[in-house]
């Protein structure tokens, strides 16, 4: 396994909550974990994350942890087609943050379609899910 560049690693407050919810909702890949630490490395395509349970091994404490957790900042994920992602979330009674929505941004002479929705995680981190929808002129 090849890391990207940059792995964004997110502060948890329970491993066997966040870890169920990334791989067995989600489908996340677990790449390898380090169970005495509360910390794992995953992925979903190209995607990768890191997980770490506060109070255990290292924590980068800037300030009180309180929900929701990652305010301000939002992972925007692509996958091949949201459809099976919101089937799972539905199926285990999940509230999404943003119901799906086609969204087209500009990027500089076009724009760029993107069929996307937000979910929070189990300690608040927003997830943007998105499938490319491709690109047509402004």
């Amino acid at each position: 396994m090849k890391s990207n560049p940059l792995v964004p690693e997110l502060s948890i407050t329970n491993f066997g909550k966040t870890i169920a919810f990334y791989t067995k909702i989600l489908g996340f890949s677990i790449e390898y974990q380090r169970l005495d630490e509360g910390f794992a490395f995953l992925s979903l395509g190209k995607a990768q994350i890191m997980i770490d349970q506060v109070g255990k091994g290292r924590t980068w404490k800037t300030g009180e942890f309180e929900y929701p957790l990652g305010r301000g900042i939002n992972f925007q994920i692509e996958v091949k087609s949201i459809e099976p992602l919101l089937q799972k979330l539905r199926k285990k009674g999940v509230t999404l943050f943003l119901e799906p929505e086609e969204k087209w941004y500009r990027e500089n002479d076009v724009q760029v379609g993107h069929k996307q929705f937000l979910v929070q995680d189990p300690d608040g981190y927003l997830l943007r899910f998105f499938e490319y929808l491709g690109t047509k002129p402004l």
